[in-house]
């Protein structure tokens, strides 16, 4: 952690939130991992006893009216317990949250969201379809406009919390005929008559998240739980793009950390040719790059949570946040895969925590869309960011900077 660059109140809440990893059960930890525990509610509550969930929003709906640096710190914290732990952490007080607290009217905050982050009831977010992912606009759930309601049918998977939510945000067609940025709307739907849960996921990593597929048939949903406009849920869907991607980030640097630091600790004990493995290149260059990339990391992690909070072009914020997933995902995997390296064959076993670790990772760059969506937003952010660079003529025009450079004939492009 960057001490240095953070505010006594920020470093306050990070203390807040190591005090909370620190009490939570090993055995928790343990029965989550082998889906004894289908989803930690006991763990949510504490965090809401705690107002440690959605710290950056107003207090006046139960956050603490904190910024984006602060979330990041607590959501690395809540990581080094394991990836799911943050994941059912992040879904509920950062995601769905997020969308009602920035499109949703004074009531649904009053009813959905000062419970939430008190750790009273529970909320997922229904995205993914079974015939799409990463294909948002493609959605073939639906819901039909009853006049003081609406009918909702569909299925959704992959959900976390499908299986512990007492509600959960809904992307459904409403306008079928009309362009795909204005076909959807965004619902709060309630656990009850027509939401059911057919099927639970047997997971690589991650488990005990309640991750399942939701099916809904025809549940009634009230007009007032609309979340934004209805046919406009793109403009919610914009949004949340954003702790999602950013809160997912900043939560992977919490699961790799224990890998980096139970690595550390087992090279500076472990024998081999009558010294400790920590004093051979082969080894500690591993733990060396592994420590690099966490920091990297945190670097722009925080660069980007200030970005978000500034007043600079949202392109380049979209073009951040992308990066810092694609990027910090990406690291700690490899920060993971080194520690395991150097653990050697008691690395692949249960009796450290690498190998869980390890499979929980997995998860970070497929999930939130995926790490080459993100590299599609990166280039496209990019490349218009340089032609409009490039058109306004604000840096040097460094191509001219060569002894050849005018010799036109050589530059041929077609």
């Amino acid at each position: 952690m960057f001490d240095f660059l953070l505010s006594e109140e920020q470093k306050k809440i990070r203390d807040e939130a190591r005090d909370l990893v620190k009490g939570v059960p090993r055995q928790m930890i343990i029965d989550m991992d082998m889906d004894n525990i289908k989803f930690p509610k006991e763990f949510l509550q504490e965090a809401g006893r705690r107002n440690l969930m959605g710290c950056r929003y107003p207090k006046k709906w139960g956050g603490r009216g904190l910024d984006w640096v602060a979330t990041a710190t607590v959501m690395e914290e809540i990581g080094t317990l394991g990836y799911i732990f943050a994941c059912v952490f992040g879904v509920g007080a950062e995601l769905v949250c997020d969308a009602i607290i920035l499109h949703g009217t004074d009531e649904l905050k009053e009813k959905y969201v000062k419970p939430l982050l008190k750790g009273e009831i529970f909320a997922a977010e229904c995205l993914t379809e079974p015939r799409g992912g990463s294909d948002f606009f493609g959605a073939t759930s639906y819901a039909v406009d009853k006049g003081d309601h609406f009918l909702l049918s569909g299925q959704k998977r992959f959900i976390v919390g499908a299986e512990g939510a007492d509600y959960f945000l809904v992307y459904a067609k409403t306008d079928p005929e009309a362009k795909p940025h204005k076909s959807l709307t965004c619902f709060i739907v309630d656990r009850g008559p027509g939401v059911e849960v057919e099927y639970l996921y047997g997971l690589m990593g991650c488990r005990g998240g309640g991750a399942g597929r939701l099916v809904f048939k025809e549940a009634k949903v009230p007009k007032e739980n609309v979340v934004g406009e209805v046919n406009n849920a793109f403009a919610v869907f914009n949004t949340m793009m954003i702790p999602e991607r950013l809160g997912t980030a900043a939560m992977t640097i919490g699961a790799a950390r224990p890998a980096l630091e139970v690595a550390t600790g087992y090279t500076t004990r472990r024998k081999a040719f009558g010294k400790t493995i920590n004093q051979f290149q082969g080894v500690s260059f591993q733990v060396a790059e592994a420590a690099m990339l966490l920091d990297a990391c945190r670097s722009m992690i925080y660069t980007t949570c200030r970005a978000v909070e500034s007043d600079i072009d949202i392109a380049r914020v979209r073009r951040m946040i992308s990066e810092s997933k694609k990027f910090v995902t990406e690291a700690c995997q490899k920060a993971a895969h080194n520690a395991m390296q150097v653990m050697g064959g008691i690395g692949y076993t249960n009796v450290y925590p690498i190998e869980r670790i390890e499979r929980d990772l997995r998860l970070a760059s497929i999930w939130t869309g995926s790490n080459e969506v993100m590299s599609m937003i990166i280039a496209h952010e990019w490349y218009g960011e340089y032609l409009k660079n490039r058109s306004a003529a604000v840096t040097r025009d460094c191509e001219k900077d060569a002894p050849e450079a005018d010799a036109v004939d050589e530059k041929i492009y077609e």
